[in-house]
């Protein structure tokens, strides 16, 4: 299960991310990150000096946010799915519990897979609508945030790598 998410630009490298004009520099951040706030931010600090130095502006420039700030960011992502050949039962029951968060919290259901195998993430996804359904609206807010963080990481991380 491949989890849906939007592209960035992979093999750009870091020096092509600092000296790109400002316009497509920030319409890669939004690639990564869906908030103009954090991607104009982000754009304007250039250059960075090292991999480290951008993730951790990025990370910085997420926790300034502000709730219309990671609305709009999340407004921007794509519910993880399962792969086509997947039973229909399986894409009924994702289908099922990703409805029932959006109607709990208002948004989609975000999470970051990149410490997982491949073949763990329909079960990670599952389990993890399961256990988050369970929130409270503001520990939700504070989850949905640092995996909204963590997926930045990985797209940028992917962003400025070499080809």
């Amino acid at each position: 299960m491949p989890v849906q998410k939007r592209a960035a630009a992979p093999g750009w490298g870091l020096l092509r991310f600092n000296t790109a004009p400002v316009r497509q520099a920030e319409a890669a951040l939004l690639e990564c990150f869906g908030s103009r706030v954090w991607a104009r931010r982000l754009a304007a600090h250039r250059p960075y000096p090292d991999l480290d130095s951008l993730l951790a502006a990025a990370d910085e420039a997420v926790y300034d946010l502000s709730p219309a700030g990671h609305a709009a960011a999340l407004a921007a992502e794509v519910s993880p799915g399962l792969r086509p050949d997947a039973p229909r039962s399986a894409h009924l029951a994702l289908a099922a519990a990703h409805a029932e968060y959006e109607r709990k919290f208002g948004h989609v259901f975000v999470i970051c897979l990149d410490d997982y195998a491949p073949e763990e993430h329909p079960d990670q996804v599952l389990a993890g609508i399961r256990a988050r359904l369970g929130h409270e609206e503001d520990r939700e807010r504070a989850v949905a945030a640092d995996e909204m963080r963590r997926l930045a990481r990985g797209r940028l991380t992917a962003l400025v790598s070499s080809r």
